[in-house]
């Protein structure tokens, strides 16, 4: 949030799309954390639909109470929350239950090689599936082709990430059609 603060422009009420950003465990675990946030948005006007935050598996394990606590919080106003790196934690799904997040993004370990090595496709398969079954949408990271990008879309994997779709730009050059996540399913 430091470094938007210092490239904003004073009002950012006009924001269209969704803008991600990831936090650290240090930010989660920080008591004043969750006022700093609140002001941003507050002295910037940052809609907050406009917002994805992104709080990886690990973080969230390791500050469970924490992670809930800032998502209620943040949900309430309009913030959106994916849990990021899923798949690669020891105890993925029992967390998964615990956390109010609307998106589910499959690590990109699983996705890179996914057309290659068949656990891999299941792997992500099953996360696409219990995902939806909680009612969450999916997101692929570290999707680098369109054959990649076509196989998400068979699975029903609703949104992608990575250079297949477009390569990573400075927050104050991003275009409409840069923001993220991208649509990978058919509406």
């Amino acid at each position: 949030m430091r470094h938007a603060d210092r490239r904003a422009a004073g009002d950012a009420s006009a924001l269209s799309g969704t803008y991600a950003i990831n936090l650290s465990g240090a930010s989660i675990g920080d008591d004043q954390f969750l006022d700093y946030v609140r002001e941003s948005f507050a002295r910037f006007r940052i809609p907050h639909r406009a917002i994805c935050f992104e709080i990886t598996e690990t973080t969230a394990v390791t500050s469970l109470s924490k992670a809930a606590e800032f998502i209620g919080a943040m949900r309430e106003p309009g913030c959106r929350f994916a849990l990021d790196d899923f798949g690669v934690g020891v105890s993925s799904f029992t967390y998964l239950k615990n956390l109010p997040v609307d998106f589910l993004k499959i690590d990109g370990s699983f996705v890179t090689d996914m057309l290659q090595n068949p656990v891999n496709y299941a792997m992500v398969e099953a996360i696409h599936r219990i995902g939806h079954i909680m009612g969450k949408k999916t997101i692929a990271e570290s999707v680098e082709s369109t054959e990649i990008l076509d196989a998400l879309r068979t699975i029903g994997v609703d949104y992608a990430q990575g250079f297949a779709i477009a390569r990573p730009a400075i927050f104050g050059q991003l275009k409409r059609s840069n923001a993220l996540p991208r649509r990978v399913a058919a509406a």
